[in-house]
């Protein structure tokens, strides 16, 4: 299925490379871990990786700007429905392909590559280079492990005995400094940890074992981090005792919305959160919620599926 892609690759000579909005490490770098393959491989295409970008991946390495563009090859990684595309108007496009591990919501590319038992939109992309012809090296190699770790929460979530095989291979061929690569990944300033704890204290558990925290934009300012890196923390409460699905409702004041985060240790979360205009993974899945009073609603659903499951 992979060559499908490549074969297509060959056809234009101009190639964007796009992901979901709100970025993660996993979309940012199946994207620019594509984008730096495909120049490898073929110096002579113009290749842009583009969305918008967060300064808390920075380091992780930098996207393009877009042109204004013809005929080019559109490519969507890590993204199942089109309303989560970041940068939507693709009026430019020729031939549009998505490379997806979420589960199937919609249909809106020529091509669509799904498979919802991989890791992580990286593992999709390493699985491509491994049986076609693209080319890579040790910096590409270090994104892709940065996006299947990060997406896994460090093996934790989502792998098969494949997921080990492909990263053995990627280590094999690219050895790599872990602790630097996961320094990348898991470095952060003190005023993040702070938040941590605040989350720590504050969070409200139900005896169905729900665990949420609405984090309000008057708390993201006092700890001087952003509604990103907020939500981002919703997997650093996994092995709480009490609770088996846990959640972040954060303020996001730029975009009038409150993003919903939620993770779960038992029940299926994603059809509650597709319910309410979301989705994701089985186990890890999100909202956007219009207002406070909607992401509310999503934890009330959420504590009944808990109720029929303890039951």
């Amino acid at each position: 299925m992979y060559n499908e892609v490549v074969s297509k690759i060959k056809e234009f000579d101009t190639i964007v490379i796009a992901r979901h909005i709100g970025v993660d490490p996993d979309a940012l770098c199946s994207q620019l871990a594509l984008r730096d393959a495909i120049k490898l491989t073929y110096p002579d295409k113009k290749v842009l990786a583009i969305g918008t970008g967060s300064s808390k991946f920075l380091h992780i390495g930098k996207l393009d700007r877009l042109e204004k563009l013809e005929n080019a090859l559109l490519i969507i990684t890590d993204t199942p429905d089109l309303k989560r595309v970041d940068s939507m108007d693709f009026s430019w496009g020729a031939y549009s392909i998505k490379i997806d591990h979420h589960p199937f919501i919609e249909k809106f590319c020529d091509l669509e590559i799904i498979d919802d038992e991989k890791s992580s939109a990286c593992e999709m992309i390493l699985d491509m280079i491994l049986t076609t012809e693209l080319k890579w090296d040790s910096n590409i190699a270090e994104l892709l492990y940065m996006g299947i770790v990060s997406d896994s929460n460090r093996f934790l979530f989502g792998c098969s005995s494949n997921t080990f095989l492909a990263v053995s291979r990627l280590l094999n061929m690219y050895p790599m400094d872990l602790g630097k690569t996961y320094e990348k990944l898991y470095l952060r300033p003190l005023n993040e940890v702070r938040l941590e704890g605040y989350i720590s204290l504050n969070m409200t558990v139900t005896p169905n074992k729900l665990g949420y925290i609405v984090i309000r934009d008057d708390v993201i300012n006092q700890f001087g981090v952003d509604s990103a890196s907020a939500g981002n923390m919703i997997n650093d409460f996994n092995h709480i005792k009490e609770v088996v699905v846990w959640a972040t409702i954060t303020e996001d004041i730029k975009n009038d919305q409150y993003r919903v985060s939620v993770r779960s240790r038992g029940p299926e979360i994603n059809k509650v959160c597709e319910a309410h205009h979301g989705g994701g993974h089985k186990y890890a899945c999100g909202v956007k919620a219009k207002s406070l009073d909607d992401a509310l609603a999503v934890m009330k659903d959420l504590d009944a599926l808990l109720e029929e499951y303890n039951s």
